[in-house]
């Protein structure tokens, strides 16, 4: 399975943000959209970071008397990891892992299409084995014919 599977059965859209914006208000996104995380782009819709709950608790921390003035760019993740419609999902799940992340823009030619959440990876891995079981259950239960 691929990421473009993924993305066909849970859909692209992605919740995006400039750099600009404050960092309360990023936070009311979380809570009034369900979201896990924002992407960051800049005036030409291009990725340039991204932020989750972590980096908000993480500037609440550090600076707690600034929360309704710091903006999205104090906080973000610059470097981040992205993927593309053709990884592997199996892919994905060492990715999260191993950085520790929960959350994979997808770009494909440059575009943003979509996000990926670690809950997304695993209800596809989670399906695909159940297919999987339910058919070898079936062969070896004799269902099929031949």
């Amino acid at each position: 399975m691929k990421t473009k599977d993924i993305l066909a059965e849970k859909g692209t859209h992605v919740t995006t943000v400039k750099e600009t914006l404050l960092l309360a208000d990023v936070v009311s996104m979380f809570v009034n959209n369900h979201i896990g995380s924002v992407v960051v782009v800049n005036n030409f819709d291009e990725v340039i970071g991204i932020v989750a709950p972590n980096d908000v608790l993480k500037a609440i921390q550090h600076h707690p008397e600034y929360i309704t003035t710091i903006t999205v760019s104090e906080v973000m993740t610059r470097n981040i990891i992205i993927v593309t419609p053709e990884d592997d999902v199996d892919d994905l799940m060492t990715i999260m892992t191993q950085n520790r992340i929960r959350h994979l823009p997808v770009i494909d030619k440059g575009e943003l299409t979509g996000i990926l959440s670690i809950g997304d990876v695993v209800k596809a891995k989670t399906t695909a084995r159940d297919v999987e079981i339910s058919y070898l259950t079936d062969y070896i239960e004799g269902k099929y014919p031949g």
